[in-house]
C-alpha cells in the first residue's frame, strides 16, 4: 500500500479547518447575508493617536463592513480634499462607494445610505458626541447626522 502524499493531508487540513469555522460561526448563530457580502470597502483616514477612531473603525467590522484605516498627520488637508463641508468636520473622514462619511456615523445609517443611494455627497456626524459609535460611554448625547451636498446643501438624515 501506498502511503498519503503531504498534499492530500494539507487538502484534508484545510477542508477541515474550514468546516470547523462554519460549525463555530454557525454554533454562535452567525449567518452571512447578501447585504454583508454586497458591502463595499471602507477606506478611513484618522490620526494615528485618536482612540475614538480605532473604536470606529472597530464599530464598522463588528457590522459587517471591510475597513482599511490609514493613520494620517494632515487630517485638515484630507477633509479639504474630499470635500467635508466647513462645520461639519469630527476627528476622522472614511470614503465608502462615492460617499464621505465624516465623524462617528452609525454603521446602520451608513448601510441605509448605500442601499438608497440618495444624492448627496456624504453623511457627518459634527464633532464628538458621547454616546456616538466610538464614543461610548456613561453620557449619552442626542446628535443629529447630517446629509451634506456637493453644492453645499445640509439636512437632517436621521436623529440619535
Amino acid at each position: 500500500m501506498k502511503p498519503a502524499s503531504k498534499k492530500w493531508f494539507a487538502s484534508a487540513w484545510f477542508v477541515g479547518a474550514a468546516v470547523a469555522a462554519a460549525v463555530a460561526l454557525a454554533f454562535v448563530g452567525f449567518t452571512p447575508n447578501k447585504e454583508m457580502s454586497a458591502l463595499p470597502q471602507v477606506v478611513v483616514y484618522k490620526s494615528p493617536t485618536c482612540s475614538c477612531c480605532n473604536k470606529w473603525v472597530r464599530h464598522l467590522r463588528d457590522n459587517g463592513f471591510q475597513v482599511q484605516p490609514y493613520n494620517r498627520q494632515d487630517m485638515a488637508v484630507v477633509k479639504r480634499e474630499v470635500g467635508v463641508p466647513d462645520g461639519l468636520t469630527s476627528c476622522h473622514t472614511a470614503k465608502v462607494g462615492k460617499y464621505i462619511v465624516e465623524g462617528h456615523v452609525p454603521a446602520d445609517l451608513i448601510s441605509k445610505m448605500l442601499r438608497e443611494r440618495p444624492d448627496i455627497a456624504g453623511l457627518s456626524v459634527p464633532g464628538m458626541p458621547m454616546g456616538s459609535p466610538g464614543m461610548e460611554g456613561p453620557v449619552r448625547d442626542r446628535y443629529s447626522v447630517i446629509a451634506f451636498g456637493d453644492n453645499g446643501s445640509k439636512s437632517v438624515y436621521a436623529q440619535r
